[in-house]
């Protein structure tokens, strides 16, 4: 049964076209056919939502990139810092004399909280995980049929991003570059955390992304540990695959070996959507997935990539969906597909959850591609729009 949810359609004007629809967020005042078609006119409305964004927490927007700044080069974003500047995630700082400061305290620490969630988690690929089914059993599940009952996963929330979704699920982590000193973790905090009763790790957010040394740092002392104790611990990463691709092949490898899955947020179909959206450049979530796709059939007992759309009211509409399931048919057609019902949040709180018809129509397009597919938070949709 559908959860109930109060929404009053109120008809908002796209300032381009001039096209009417309640499914318009106020934040961006742009219809989905504006933002793909009118790019070029649409750029000055998507500029002025993320500042506003951005500008709520204080953190820098447009991307720092003083052509003669200091790299910091962590994420994809690449930032170029000049004294007294702050990187895009808001956790790297340029010192008078060029040298940059990274608020976390460097690799062994890092800005986020953690906690342990009792398996199986609502995470996005608990449909198809060794945590919930027992695939892979009994190399990479402790179960040989069915959930990890009694068993936890370490959950490890990073305080940064480095995308600016308008519509974040979770965007508290931006009050974390406030307080950077409270929320500090050593890695071996985390490695004494992941005791017998944890069968895997999954870092998200936020994003592992801009703080992607010191995941890997813990992912490797964590699996060490359970080497030594002959235990299962499966290493995951939800991520925006905004990454640096040479840190991001390490984080492969190591849900690679361990049976663990690396969960990337698709977001959109089009690059003028993704940037809409997100702040983000497309071609490298694009770049990402393909990297994870290379290895994919490594290891064909348990599904190394795992991509998810979270289907937008207004906005991830048939075409979203069309353009991102002819480039996942593309570069890995095995990868299993999570379909996630909106909830408003954030900047986009005048919009409805997802509608039922509005997820049956993305569901039978991804099942036309013949992807295998999954419907999440399912209880949200309704009959909205």
């Amino acid at each position: 049964m559908a959860r109930r949810y109060s929404w009053k359609p109120i008809s908002k004007k796209c300032r381009i076209c001039g096209r009417e629809s309640p499914l318009i967020a106020s934040i961006l005042g742009v219809c989905p056919d504006c933002i793909r078609e009118r790019f070029h006119e649409a750029q000055k409305y998507i500029y002025e939502a993320h500042r506003a964004s951005r500008e709520r927490f204080s953190l820098p927007y447009p991307t720092p990139s003083s052509p003669d700044g200091k790299l910091c080069g962590l994420c994809a974003r690449m930032c170029r810092l000049k004294p007294g500047e702050v990187g895009y995630c808001g956790l790297v700082v340029c010192r008078q004399d060029s040298k940059l400061v990274r608020l976390s305290g460097g690799p062994e620490w890092g800005v986020l909280d953690w906690y342990y969630d009792p398996l199986p988690t609502n995470c996005v690929a608990e449909w198809f995980c060794p945590a919930s089914t027992g695939i892979g059993y009994p190399k990479y599940a402790v179960v040989k049929d069915g959930p990890e009952i009694g068993y936890y996963n370490l959950a490890v929330f990073y305080g940064s991003c480095n995308l600016d979704c308008l519509y974040c699920q979770n965007w508290q982590y931006r009050e974390y570059h406030l307080m950077p000193y409270n929320k500090r973790v050593h890695v071996d905090e985390l490695v004494k955390a992941a005791d017998e009763r944890v069968t895997c790790v999954c870092y998200f957010g936020g994003d592992p992304s801009s703080q992607m040394v010191h995941a890997l740092l813990t992912s490797k002392k964590i699996l060490e540990r359970a080497r030594r104790e002959n235990r299962i611990m499966r290493i995951c990463w939800e991520t925006n695959g905004q990454v640096n691709m040479e840190l991001f092949r390490k984080a492969i490898e190591l849900s690679l070996v361990s049976g663990g899955i690396v969960k990337i947020d698709i977001k959109a179909g089009t690059p003028q959507m993704y940037k809409a959206l997100t702040d983000g450049d497309f071609e490298i979530v694009k770049k990402a997935i393909q990297e994870v796709a290379k290895h994919f059939k490594k290891r064909p007992e348990v599904p190394l990539l795992n991509v998810s759309l979270l289907v937008v009211p207004g906005y991830i509409d048939e075409t979203e969906v069309e353009a991102m399931c002819k480039f996942l048919n593309e570069v890995c057609p095995e990868a299993p597909v999570s379909l996630l019902a909106f909830h408003p949040d954030y900047l986009m709180t005048d919009l409805p959850p997802t509608s039922r018809r509005h997820m049956n129509t993305v569901v039978r397009i991804v099942k036309e591609y013949g992807f295998r597919y999954n419907v999440g938070n399912e209880w949200l949709l309704g009959d909205y729009y």
